[in-house]
């Protein structure tokens, strides 16, 4: 088999990051040249931050794809998720809402010209792409998968102690549904107590309660520790492309409270993994989370049936296999 250089220039701090790596890690001659997000401030200077000189294949997310793009090299673009659309704008600053309908949203559009292949972490966001840009070309769903030999269940974790360990992980922003979590800790039984990250990029702290504590950021390589350690992921999002942090819960046997919307009701089967709650609505989160709470039996189960779906659905393996099977075709093999 002929040798392929596959470079993906990716900004650091986010989950599209996490997943490229995963991809460097297990693709041969596929590499991530990183550079710090604020090189976006300066767009055309990125071909000489993270150079792209001698690939045969580019991979990368569209948002700043275009200035990577060389007319001689075939370019795939993935969808880790979409904000162009009208419904994100009360969840965007006033910077991100000119930024989107501006030149981000020029950008993309010359991404999907440019581009070779397009894939999709979901459905849900492949269908708003195409719903939003008015694409007709189709787009390949590539489902994120989690190393299931690293996020495992804690076998020696019990199910029954009287403190029950809520766990967010995400940045705190508004789109995560950061804003929230005081709300939904309020309505929650005294036993019951949320712990959340700092996220890659935010460093800020939410309100001082007797049951909402900060974890600080926390390094991807203390992640499967730190799920091990809670008992329900809480996710009050309004929008993911496809959650890791909702895989990785999952991978270690945690039921999950999330939004129903976007790709939430593709990772989570509402009743058996968990509960999907009306975005925004604390009480329903919270009430969810106090029957978990109360149920060991409910978590356990919940979280068996979501470590066996994600061992059928989300695993890395598959997801790098489908990775590699697509560049193998762009490439002509």
């Amino acid at each position: 088999m002929r040798k392929y250089e596959i470079l993906s220039p990716m900004p650091t701090g986010n989950g599209a990051y996490i997943v490229h790596r995963l991809l460097e890690l297990n693709i041969p001659d596929y590499h991530v040249i990183s550079y710090h997000p604020r090189w976006t401030f300066l767009p055309f200077l990125l071909p000489v931050i993270a150079s792209v000189s001698g690939a045969n294949l580019i991979h990368t997310t569209p948002d700043y794809s275009p200035f990577f793009y060389r007319h001689s090299v075939p370019m795939v673009i993935t969808f880790q998720n979409y904000v162009l659309d009208k419904w994100i704008k009360p969840y965007s600053t006033c910077l991100q809402k000119v930024h989107y309908a501006t030149d981000l949203k020029l950008w993309t559009r010359l991404a999907l010209k440019k581009s070779h292949s397009v894939t999709a972490v979901s459905k849900s966001t492949a269908q708003l792409v195409k719903q939003d840009l008015g694409l007709t070309a189709p787009i390949r769903v590539i489902y994120n998968g989690v190393d299931t030999n690293l996020f495992i269940p804690d076998p020696h974790k019990t199910v029954d102690r009287k403190a029950v360990r809520v766990f967010f992980s995400g940045n705190l922003t508004s789109r995560k549904g950061a804003h929230w979590l005081p709300h939904i800790a309020k309505y929650l039984t005294k036993n019951v107590e949320i712990f959340y990250t700092q996220g890659l990029r935010t460093r800020e702290l939410l309100p001082d309660l007797p049951n909402l504590h900060s974890v600080g950021p926390v390094a991807f390589e203390n992640m499967p520790q730190r799920y091990q350690k809670m008992d329900i992921l809480l996710m009050p999002t309004v929008r993911e492309g496809l959650s890791l942090a909702v895989l990785e819960a999952m991978a270690c046997g945690l039921p999950v409270v999330a939004s129903d919307c976007s790709s939430l009701p593709e990772q989570i089967d509402d009743g058996k993994g968990g509960f999907l709650c009306p975005v925004g609505d604390v009480e329903a989160f919270a009430d969810k989370i106090n029957l978990l709470a109360e149920s060991p039996g409910l978590r356990k189960e919940m979280g068996q049936y979501n470590r066996a779906r994600i061992e059928k659905k989300f695993t890395l393996d598959r997801m790098v296999k489908e990775y590699q099977q697509l560049f193998s075709e762009v490439l002509g093999e």
